[in-house]
């Protein structure tokens, strides 16, 4: 009888129930599997303890990224779910939008049913086999039986929070609380509702999430500024060359750029000034969120969000360049590049907004002349990294070397030259991060000469050739979005600035 009623244990429980089981043993006298089951369900809580963890990972390309929405009548509020509504249109001024739900031919209901007080199940259509498929709640696969609380599939209620991948009339995508519902849109084609935006916390709760996305470089919309500028880039999967033949790393994008530079006035033709090189960047969005501890309503533990990649860059500077105007040094953007990835976090889609201007920077004095050119390699780290102990505080990190391909440096004078990117990063149309990557090169010279009447003399000079990196950048008041409270003013990232020798040298004439 013993063994007749353990193999039925065995037969009726899961893996884990009967790991639970063994380990705890079983008698004769210990009851019927039914007993069992609850108590070796709630020794094992690991299943829901790891739900807490959401991956940060890249949205399905090739398809329409599904929709997040967080139920205000569900008892985990805060916390988004995977759903089959859409954003089919919004207007930005109004904070009007049309959410919509696909239908089954099935269906004898439109797509816009009432919100959460809309009438009893009896209203759905009267063919018995088609009553629970009215009741589903979107996106699941669950009967109005199983979930006394669901809504109609098409419904949304005041207080539900969407996320949404760009949608027409919000090409930066959308994260917003339904305030009010209007009704059935006019065109029949879904739920009118009044919008206000919403906040991170809203929709990812007291759930972590941390992880680096790459950026697709063939996703990025260039705008060139000036003549010369060309653009290439290798997705990943693919290999590519860009514009001199070079074989680029996979995921990188390279911009390749000449352009004449101002020369000092009276300065003879044979000292024309010009910048030219290359610009490979590998971008990565940073993104994390810790909601632990924090209650409904109340701000997330920690945030993170910012700007990493590779960098690197070939560049020249010739000429007798005169960049200064009233103290100032002359910059010169080249292209604008500009896309909006979407970061899935867990079930809910982040639309990160980012933008590179690229651009060369010259301050010299017009004096001296140089041919220099330089190899540059790093990586970076720019963003803004919140914790309730220190609030929002600024991340700024740059790795770089470099080594002289080129120098020659001719007279006297300072001249300091910059092949850069500013970098703008945001969430939903919000700006949270802006930063400024400048790598530079700066030649020095210095001379000394002396004379005598019986027409001797000598002259002596020393020059030098450095390499640097600078990382400016500022905190925007925009990154309330995590939920975490908001900061009066902007806050600086804290300067970064590095300078290295390149190479140096001597010269004494009699």
């Amino acid at each position: 009888m013993h063994k007749f009623r353990r193999h039925a244990l065995l037969s009726a429980l899961s893996a884990v129930t009967v790991a639970t089981l063994l380990t705890t043993g079983c008698s004769a006298g210990s009851g019927s599997a039914a007993d069992k089951a609850p108590a070796a369900a709630a020794e094992t809580p690991e299943p829901a303890a790891a739900e807490e963890q959401l991956a940060v990972v890249s949205a399905a390309t090739g398809g329409a990224t599904p929709a997040a929405v967080a139920d205000a009548d569900a008892a985990d509020q805060g916390k988004a779910k995977k759903s089959a509504l859409k954003v089919a249109s919004y207007d930005k001024k109004s904070g009007r939008a049309v959410i919509s739900a696909p239908t089954k031919s099935n269906d004898s209901s439109p797509s816009t049913a009432p919100p959460s007080n809309s009438p009893s199940p009896s209203t759905s259509a009267p063919d018995s086999d088609k009553t629970p498929d009215a009741h589903k709640t979107p996106g699941t696969d669950k009967t109005s039986d199983a979930d006394a609380g669901a809504k109609p599939k098409a419904a949304v209620a005041v207080g539900d929070v969407i996320a949404s991948a760009p949608a027409p009339g919000a090409p930066d995508g959308l994260l917003a609380e339904v305030t009010k519902v209007v009704g059935a849109a006019e065109d029949g084609g879904g739920t009118t509702v009044e919008t206000e935006p919403a906040e991170l916390s809203s929709v990812l709760g007291e759930t972590k999430a941390d992880g680096t996305v790459p950026v697709d470089p063939s996703t990025m919309e260039v705008d060139p500024l000036v003549q010369g500028v060309k653009v290439s880039w290798a997705k990943t999967g693919d290999l590519a060359f860009g514009p001199e033949g070079a074989k680029l790393p996979l995921g990188s994008l390279r911009i390749d750029v000449g352009a004449a530079v101002a020369t000092a006035e009276g300065a003879p033709a044979s000292a024309s000034a010009s910048v030219e090189g290359f610009v490979q960047l590998a971008p990565e969005v940073s993104f994390s969120y810790d909601g632990s501890g924090s209650g409904t309503g109340s701000s997330p533990g920690g945030a993170f969000l910012g700007l990493t990649g590779d960098w690197a860059s070939q560049w020249s500077l010739k000429g007798r360049a005169a960049g200064s105007t009233d103290g100032k040094p002359i910059r010169i953007p080249f292209a604008e590049l500009h896309a909006d990835p979407v970061i899935q976090v867990g079930p809910v889609p982040i639309v990160v907004n980012l933008d590179l201007v690229c651009y060369f920077q010259v301050d010299a004095d017009g004096r001296v002349t140089v041919d220099v050119e330089q190899d540059l390699k790093g990586d970076f780290k720019v963003g803004g990294n919140f914790t309730w102990s220190k609030g929002w505080t600024g991340v700024s990190e740059s790795h770089m070397t470099g080594e002289p391909l080129k120098t020659t440096v001719t007279a006297v004078g300072d001249v300091k030259a910059a092949l850069g990117a500013e970098a703008t990063v945001g969430l939903y149309g919000a700006v949270g991060v802006t930063a400024d990557l400048a790598p530079y090169l700066r030649a020095e010279a210095e001379g000394s000469a002396e004379g005598s009447a019986n027409g001797t003399g000598s002259a002596s000079g020393s020059w030098a050739l450095y390499g640097g990196v600078d990382l400016t950048g500022t905190l925007n008041l925009q990154l309330s979005i995590f939920g975490t409270p908001i900061f009066q003013k902007k806050i600086p990232l804290g300067a970064l600035h590095e300078e290295w020798l390149l190479t140096k040298g001597e010269a004494a004439t009699a």
